[in-house]
């Protein structure tokens, strides 16, 4: 009697954890973002120059040319700044 039980509870439990993962996949079979749609705090960006990863609340923010850009430091900015307008 028991084993049906626990075979039950283990059933259910596969149920869920499937439907769960089911409904994170969109209809094109990529994941869905989360609800949030921010990005963490904690999230790594790329320095576009010297190509160090940085914490994202940690980096420069540069907007130019309609993107925005992280740097690691305000050097690194201002030489991707020099680098697009040669």
């Amino acid at each position: 009697m028991y084993r049906l039980f626990l075979i039950a509870v283990l059933l259910v439990i596969v149920y869920y954890l499937i439907r769960r993962a089911i409904r994170k996949i969109g209809p094109d079979g990529a994941l869905e973002k989360s609800k949030g749609g921010g990005v963490p705090g904690n999230h790594m960006v790329q320095d576009p120059v010297c190509r160090v990863f940085v914490p994202r609340e940690n980096a420069v923010e540069e907007h130019i040319g309609g993107q925005t850009y992280f740097f690691c430091s305000r050097d690194c900015a201002t030489a991707f700044q020099k680098q697009l307008s040669a």
